[in-house]
């Protein structure tokens, strides 16, 4: 059973906070945690950003993939 230093449900974040408030999360977490990052749509757009800005620093597993909601799980390397 994976356990997450913190669970970001997107959604409850007006647009322009989502992807600096789940950075924010993951700068947070120390080496060898995990969050968990809740959607309503694929955060594929937020895995290509995570690779130009973190590259080598995370891992990124889906643990549902929709329809209705993504669930993602982030690691700090």
């Amino acid at each position: 059973m994976q356990t997450y230093a913190k669970v970001i449900h997107v959604p409850d974040y007006p647009p322009r906070e989502k992807h600096s408030t789940i950075f924010k999360g993951f700068d947070e977490l120390e080496s060898g945690e995990f969050m968990q990052i809740v959607n309503d749509h694929d955060p594929r757009p937020l895995q290509y950003q995570f690779m130009m800005e973190r590259p080598e620093q995370f891992t990124w597993e889906y643990a549902e993939q929709g329809p209705e909601v993504w669930k993602v799980t982030i690691g700090k390397k």
